[in-house]
Formats: C-alpha cells, sequence, structure tokens
C-alpha cells in the first residue's frame, strides 16, 4: 500500500509539473476512443451492438484527429478550444459524417471550461454548447429525434458541464482551507511575537525598578559611610548594613524576576510573597533608612487588589520615591497616600524638593532614565491614567489612578 501511494502521487506530482504533456496523452487516448467507437454499432443485430459492421469514412477520421488535437491546448484556451471541438462536433452532425464520435472532443472541453472558469461562463457556454449539440444531432441526423445517440449528447454535455463545476468548486474550497490554514498560522505566530515583546517589556520595566531603587539607596548609603567613617564610625556601620540589607533586597527580586523565564525542568520559584501593597510599609521604610522622610496616608483599609494593579501601585511608588531620593535634594520630603474612590485606588506622591523632570514622561535630568516612561507604559497597560508634573511652588508630584477591575479582566476579591 505504501508503494502504490508513493507510486501514484509521484506521478500525479509529474503530471502536474507537465500540463501539457498530460493534455497531448488525452488527446491521444480520446482520438483512439474516437475510432473504437466509430466500429461499433449500437443497432448492429437484434442481439445488442455489433464490431466492426461499419467504418469511419475518410472526412470522419480527419474531424476526429481535428478534435482530439486540439484537446492539447485546453489549459491554455479553454473557451477557444471548445468552440474549435464543437464546431468540428457540428461538421460531423450537420454534414452526416457518422459514424465518427467527434463530440466527445467538445464534452472534454466543455469538463475544462467548467473546471477553469466560473459558475456564470459555465452556465452560458454549457447551456449554448447543449442546445447547438443536441438541436443538430436531432435535425440533422439519420435517425429519428428520440434516438438514444441524441439523448446521450445532451447526457454527456450536461454531465461534462456539472463535473467540471464541481471540481472547480472543490477546488476553490481547497484552496480556501489552505489559505485560512495559512493565514491562522500566521495570525498564531504574530500573536505569540507580540506577547514575547509585551512580556519583554514587562521583565524589563520589572528590572529598571528594582535595579533603580536599591542602587540609588546603595549609592545615597555608601556616600553616608564614606562621609562619617572616620569621625562616627557606628553611623557608618549603621549604613554599610543599610547597604547590605538593600544589596540583599536587590538580589532578591532579581532572582524572582529572572525565575519568571524558568522552564518546566528548573527549580521551582521563590516563594517569598511578590511585591505589593502589602509590604509597602517595608518600602517606605528603606527610604527612611536613607535620610528621606516619608508620610503615608491611606483610605483603602488594605483591601485585596488584583495582582496585577497590586504590583503596578507598589512599582509606581518605588520609582517615584527613588526619583525623589535622587533628584529632589537632600533636604526634601516625599507624602505618599492610597485612596480607594469607587472601582479605582488612586496613588499620589508628592514632595517639597527641587523639580526632577522639565516634562511629564521625560527622563530625569542626568539622563538615560526611563522611570516616567515605565511607569506611564504599567498605568496605560491597566486602562488607567497617570500625571507627572512639578508642583506649583516647588516640588514634584505623581499621581495615577488605576481601575480595580479593568483591562486584566480580574475583579476585587
Amino acid at each position: 500500500m505504501t508503494t502504490n501511494g508513493t507510486l501514484l502521487a509521484r506521478t500525479r506530482y509529474r503530471l502536474r509539473a507537465h500540463p501539457l504533456a498530460f493534455d497531448a496523452g488525452l488527446a491521444v487516448l480520446v482520438f483512439v476512443a474516437m475510432v473504437l467507437a466509430s466500429f461499433t454499432d449500437p443497432h448492429g443485430s437484434p442481439d445488442g451492438p455489433t464490431f466492426g459492421d461499419r467504418v469511419p469514412t475518410t472526412g470522419g477520421t480527419v474531424l476526429m484527429l481535428c478534435g482530439a488535437s486540439a484537446l492539447v491546448l485546453r489549459r491554455r484556451h479553454p473557451i477557444g478550444v471548445l468552440a474549435a471541438t464543437s464546431a468540428f462536433a457540428l461538421v460531423e452532425l450537420v454534414g452526416d459524417a457518422r459514424p465518427a464520435p467527434v463530440a466527445m472532443g467538445a464534452v472534454i472541453a466543455l469538463y475544462t471550461v467548467a473546471s477553469r472558469t466560473d459558475r456564470p461562463t459555465t452556465w452560458r457556454l454549457g447551456l449554448a454548447t447543449m442546445a447547438l449539440l443536441t438541436g443538430a444531432a436531432m435535425f440533422f441526423g439519420g435517425t429519428p429525434w428520440y434516438a438514444q445517440e441524441n439523448v446521450g449528447v445532451f447526457a454527456w454535455t450536461g454531465m461534462a458541464a456539472a463535473a467540471g463545476d464541481a471540481v472547480r468548486s472543490r477546488r476553490a474550497f481547497v484552496d480556501a482551507i489552505r489559505e485560512r490554514a495559512e493565514r491562522a498560522e500566521r495570525t498564531r505566530e504574530e500573536e505569540a511575537r507580540r506577547r514575547v515583546a509585551e512580556e519583554r517589556l514587562r521583565i524589563a520595566r520589572d528590572l529598571h525598578d528594582v535595579v533603580a531603587h536599591h542602587i540609588a539607596l546603595v549609592n545615597v548609603q555608601a556616600g553616608v559611610a564614606a562621609h562619617v567613617m572616620d569621625k562616627r564610625p557606628d553611623q557608618a556601620k549603621e549604613a554599610l548594613a543599610h547597604v547590605r540589607a538593600a544589596s540583599r533586597s536587590a538580589l532578591d527580586e532579581l532572582r524572582a524576576t529572572v525565575g519568571l523565564l524558568r522552564q518546566s525542568g528548573d527549580p521551582e520559584a521563590p516563594t517569598e510573597p511578590v511585591s505589593g501593597l502589602a509590604v509597602l510599609d517595608d518600602l517606605l521604610a528603606t527610604f527612611r533608612n536613607a535620610g528621606l522622610p516619608v508620610e503615608l496616608t491611606r483610605t483603602d483599609g488594605g483591601a485585596a487588589l488584583p495582582a496585577a494593579v497590586d504590583l503596578a501601585a507598589y512599582r509606581i511608588i518605588q520609582e517615584a520615591l527613588t526619583n525623589v531620593r535622587k533628584h529632589a535634594g537632600a533636604d526634601a520630603r516625599a507624602e505618599v497616600s492610597v485612596l480607594r474612590v469607587g472601582r479605582t485606588v488612586e496613588i499620589t506622591v508628592l514632595d517639597d524638593g527641587a523639580p526632577h523632570s522639565a516634562l511629564p514622561g521625560q527622563a530625569p535630568a542626568d539622563g538615560g532614565g526611563h522611570g516616567l516612561l515605565g511607569m506611564r507604559e504599567r498605568v496605560t497597560a491597566l486602562g488607567g491614567t497617570l500625571t507627572a508634573a512639578p508642583r506649583y511652588g516647588g516640588g514634584f508630584r505623581v499621581q495615577a489612578i488605576l481601575p480595580v477591575t479593568g483591562r486584566t479582566g480580574e475583579d476585587d476579591a
């Protein structure tokens, strides 16, 4: 079965690769069938058809040869070949050159037209060919109009048109399925690339928030330690302890973030709780230890938020306070408020220091930062709004309004 299937597939491929050779072979087979049919007399005896009692004339043989030869070009010029074969068949029927079934060529040509053109063209040419050949056989033939040969012309032309139309419909159906499958494959690949890009952007934002926050604290505490190392070693030790704690926290968060990239066979991810407003007090404590006075106001009652909203709120506060510590000056103070208003949660971070960004969404003055841009991307992804601008009278204000139910598809607990 495998050998036969392989041979059949190989033969089909070769025939499709050389259509002209296939049509030439088909023309030869049709001519042989015409010649054999011309020697057959369906009414030769009372017992049934006979073979060899009649022979085709020279004119009939020429018509059969011309009708079969025209089929070589049936793919390139289907309508022209149909017209030529129909003309040869008319000459045979009207001129009474029978027995010479030249109409076989017209039947093959009509099938080709129906399989390679549209349905309206098939209907028009099919009905015209059926009426023309059947009428010529009925009115100009030597047999009564109701003879089976005349009915056979009508039946064969009708079946050729129907078969060709069915083949064309099936071919169009298969092409549509193939195109749909290819389009689905392209769409799936594009969706996969889009999801990968979104995941890379999200991980990049998390890494930026973690590194910027903790490295800023390490930098501040290291500067304090270097400044008081000789005069106040106890305060230097305390600053170095804060450096150690901040670096350890940064390593833990980096390990948790990179753990998202593990595959199924890798070791299990850390089981520590993820960042969120539940650990907001610990976050503010790190800034207070770094010398930034921070006041907190919360009216949400510690209610649980969707995971995406909870993480975004935490990261926004973290990044805003990091910018305050880096750019607002040594004497700056900060205020953080978390308010639950209806179906939204409002995060506001205020400071009274020097402005640390010229325009909303612009990088900090020292260049190279993406903090405000990352915050805006987080808020936009959740369907919220972000406002970041200098305050009247000095300082800076960052406010984010996050929907509790939104694009994340999650609801509050």
